[in-house]
């Protein structure tokens, strides 16, 4: 059927005959002669208000229409003598495409809380909160794809599963079409491996992240980036880890530490732009009832220059402020939430990139920093969330990279294929890591990482 988004019907700058619109009911209010209904299909924040009138052929659908219920209607857009609202619908005909039993159905005009909705979170898209987030959700992922795009980057795709570990964590999901999945421990097969019988015939995994595979593309490509779903196996309930989250990772071939700090910022700055042009009234609505000063925050990040400081000046700033932490600060420690706010919040008042961190804490593919003790990674840091992007220049000399696997226990032969491209044509390379859903976080106000995906995966929930 042919209708037109209830977007574009508010944005109209005539009056229309005859349209039709399609959406859910919001709210239903009756009176003499007459019925009221709040029409919103998911386009905006905004409900479209549709009059209908006793007498008209559109009279007898109503019969079990309340909120929740889904219709078309068909009528003219008229200027509308109430406040707030410049058009409304006068309807002449409609289609109930399916009534919602008004006794069950769990969505009211009423305030939910997030741990209700998210027990329900195949109909929370229908709220003005969520409906806000999953749209700034789209738009961020556009803007994105566009700012990549500006600067030369091909998108590209990298594996879900791996035979590799590549944050060295071992935090990872196990992938078998085995009828029982194998015990590591257990007796090897006359071939030396308990997954022989497996479909890959070895040990798979879902990935943690694209990263080495986009450094092989980026050393023939020159610059790419990939954007899509990565996998940790981590017991925590915190608000800001799930099980399944989704990263966006830029990989650049002759490029440095330096290079790569200013990739993160202008990325974020962009983005946030974008945002608060293409998403005013959701922006707003997150400013008013989740985050209060979300917008002005927002306007800061995409208007200003953001500090930089090396990893040690970071601690020294930490430990001279006088403030007591849950988890103490020296150098040689990966720094916390708690210090990533502060430093943020408090200290700096502006988001902030950390960078030359201890290679004690950082993975074996970071740059080695000629003082042997740090590498070339950052961190960069944005108010309310704490870190949003983790990554560094690439350690491109092949002796160098050998010996920091083998420093952090791993085994130089299972990366065959990545030591190859430091043996063959080597160049500096950077890139990081950014988690989308702490993008959003840091766009809506929205405190828990469980609210901004639309159906989160955390340990114990397996839901929808």
């Amino acid at each position: 059927m042919r209708r037109t988004s209830i977007v574009d019907l508010l944005a109209a700058d005539a009056p229309r005959p005859g349209v039709t619109a399609c959406g859910w009911v919001r709210t239903r209010r009756d009176s003499k002669g007459f019925v009221f209904l709040e029409l919103n299909d998911g386009s905006c924040l905004t409900n479209m208000q549709c009059i209908v009138d006793e007498g008209t052929p559109a009279w007898a659908a109503l019969e079990g229409v309340n909120t929740g219920a889904s219709l078309c209607v068909r009528g003219d857009l008229v200027e509308s003598p109430g406040k707030g609202q410049k058009w409304e619908l006068r309807v002449h005909g409609m289609d109930v495409l399916g009534l919602a039993d008004a006794e069950t159905f769990p969505l009211q005009k009423k305030r939910h809380s997030d741990e209700f909705l998210r027990t329900i979170a195949h109909l929370r898209p229908r709220t003005n909160k969520y409906g806000a987030a999953f749209r700034i959700r789209s738009e961020a992922a556009l803007a994105v794809h566009d700012f990549f795009r500006g600067r030369g980057f091909s998108y590209v795709q990298t594996p879900i599963l791996t035979g590799s570990d590549c944050e060295g964590a071992g935090e990872m999901f196990r992938v078998t079409t085995l009828p029982a999945v194998p015990d590591t421990g257990a007796a090897p097969s006359p071939s030396g491996s308990v997954f022989d019988r497996d479909f890959f015939g070895r040990e798979a995994k879902l990935t943690v992240s694209g990263q080495l595979e986009a450094e092989a593309l980026a050393l023939g490509l020159g610059r790419v980036y990939t954007f899509g779903p990565t996998f940790r196996a981590e017991h925590s309930n915190t608000p800001r880890h799930a099980a399944e989250f989704w990263m966006i990772e830029p990989e650049a071939a002759f490029a440095d530490l330096e290079d790569n700090m200013e990739l993160g910022e202008s990325l974020i700055r962009h983005v946030v732009r974008h945002i608060l042009e293409r998403c005013e009234a959701d922006v707003s609505l997150f400013d008013k009832f989740v985050a209060p000063g979300l917008r002005g925050d927002l306007m800061g990040l995409a208007g200003r220059d953001f500090v930089r400081v090396p990893y040690r000046e970071a601690v020294k700033i930490l430990k001279d402020s006088g403030k007591t932490f849950e988890y103490p600060v020296s150098f040689g420690v990966d720094l916390q939430t708690e210090h990533e706010r502060f430093l943020t919040e408090e200290h700096f008042k502006a988001p902030v990139t950390v960078y030359d961190y201890p290679k004690s804490i950082k993975a074996f593919y970071m740059r080695l920093n000629d003082d042997g003790e740090t590498v070339a990674a950052m961190d960069l840091l944005v108010p309310r969330i704490g870190e949003l992007i983790g990554g560094s220049q690439r350690e491109e000399r092949l002796n160098v990279l050998e010996s920091r696997i083998r420093e952090l226990g791993q085994r130089p032969e299972d990366y065959w294929w990545y030591l190859d491209l430091r043996r063959y044509g080597t160049a500096p390379h950077a890139g990081f890591g950014m988690g989308f859903e702490r993008l959003i976080m840091l766009l809506t106000g929205i405190a828990n990482i469980r609210d901004v995906l639309p159906f989160p995966r955390t340990t114990g929930s397996l839901e929808f």
